[in-house]
């Protein structure tokens, strides 16, 4: 999986805008920049993690290659 391709990084960047503003917009705390801003980033990785494992089981799957 390439981490560099325009359509991941269109989606990570989506997924970082859209998590920073439901966590920055709907928190009442003094703190909630760093908040919003550290929650956006671990849902990045959390997809980069998912997205990277998805792309490891694609490629381990023997049960499609029946031709």
């Amino acid at each position: 999986m390439n981490l560099k391709n325009p359509k991941y990084i269109l989606i990570a960047a989506i997924t970082f805008l859209i998590v920073f503003l439901m966590n920055y917009i709907g928190n009442d705390a003094t703190d909630k920049l760093p908040r919003a801003l550290m929650t956006a980033f671990a849902a990045v990785i959390g997809l980069g993690i998912g997205m990277w494992i998805y792309n490891k089981r694609d490629q381990n799957d023997e049960r499609n290659n029946f031709d």
